[in-house]
């Protein structure tokens, strides 16, 4: 039998919990994102090395780490999903592992705010959002072809509401958003937003130097990368974060900060092509063994 990082089966036991929230009902453009997390495990399960080479470890041997499915589905309204991940969320986190989630479209994410946000104080942590898309909309009604059901908690929304619990918010690879968010990020010192393509883009140095708490929560919707990496997303923007920064940007952010949560979304398989949920997979299993390299060092 073929080894697999997803290696434990008792969510008690492990070191780490991957979540997988199979939901995209809120996408605007694109859809497949429901598809997304568990093509990234699937990924972990097969195709991503054990050996770490950056830390030069195997990381899937040494530490227990663990799947689990939440209970959400495209039949129910964002409402309801997000409280259903916010009811299990909250129970995990009492169990203090890494947790990772796997979208999904963004507004999944507002789930583990929520939950984070009543285990937490929200002033004390800083959201880093990796995106190009600022997600600040009110709701969905410049989106959703049905107007009888707008949503706040759609996934053009995830970030407004983030900033609304009172989260710090620091917002990396932005361009493209409506004159409602350039006048929210601008008018509001919680929110530090970081363009990408107009000018030259900030050093690992100064995004880290402008997250202003101890404690971090990673938010990576993938069209923030550059789509030559991460072609399939519901919503790709040209241009982006390239990869070698990315996998530098989160491993500096991991050792300088104290990680809450990890999330990422909008991987949206395309047919015949592997690279997209490979890429988040890797991403994925780097962002892991980080975390918990620098927990046991802790």
């Amino acid at each position: 039998m073929v080894d697999s990082i997803i290696n434990c089966n008792d969510i008690k036991e492990a070191d780490c919990i991957i979540l997988t929230a199979s939901y995209d009902r809120t996408s605007s453009l694109g859809k497949g994102a429901n598809n997304g997390g568990l093509q990234i495990v699937k990924c972990l399960h097969e195709d991503v090395e054990f050996f770490d080479r950056y830390n030069l470890i195997e990381t899937g041997y040494v530490y227990k780490i663990a799947h689990k499915k939440l209970n959400v589905s495209n039949k129910l309204l964002p409402e309801k999903m997000v409280e259903n991940i916010r009811k299990e969320y909250s129970d995990l986190i009492d169990m203090n592992k890494l947790i990772v989630l796997l979208g999904g479209d963004h507004s999944i994410s507002v789930g583990a705010f929520k939950a984070i946000s009543e285990k937490h104080n929200p002033k004390d942590i800083t959201i880093f959002q990796i995106d190009a898309h600022c997600d600040l909309r009110e709701d969905d009604s410049n989106s959703n072809p049905d107007q009888s059901c707008i949503s706040k908690y759609a996934h053009a929304c995830v970030m407004k509401r983030a900033y609304d619990m009172g989260f710090n918010i620091v917002q990396v690879g932005i361009r493209s958003y409506a004159k409602e968010e350039y006048d929210l990020f601008n008018q509001n010192p919680r929110i530090k937003n970081f363009e990408w393509g107009r000018g030259k883009n900030p050093s690992i140095e100064k995004l880290i130097k402008s997250i202003g708490t101890d404690k971090v929560y990673i938010t990576l919707d993938v069209d923030g990368i550059d789509p030559a990496h991460i072609p399939g997303t519901g919503t790709p923007v040209p241009g982006g974060l390239e990869w070698y920064y990315t996998i530098n940007l989160l491993n500096d952010i991991i050792k300088k900060k104290e990680i809450v949560g990890v999330d990422i979304v909008e991987v949206a398989p395309i047919k015949d092509e592997e690279l997209s949920q490979f890429a988040a997979a890797q991403l994925c299993y780097n962002m892991v063994g980080n975390c918990l390299i620098k927990n046991k060092k802790n």
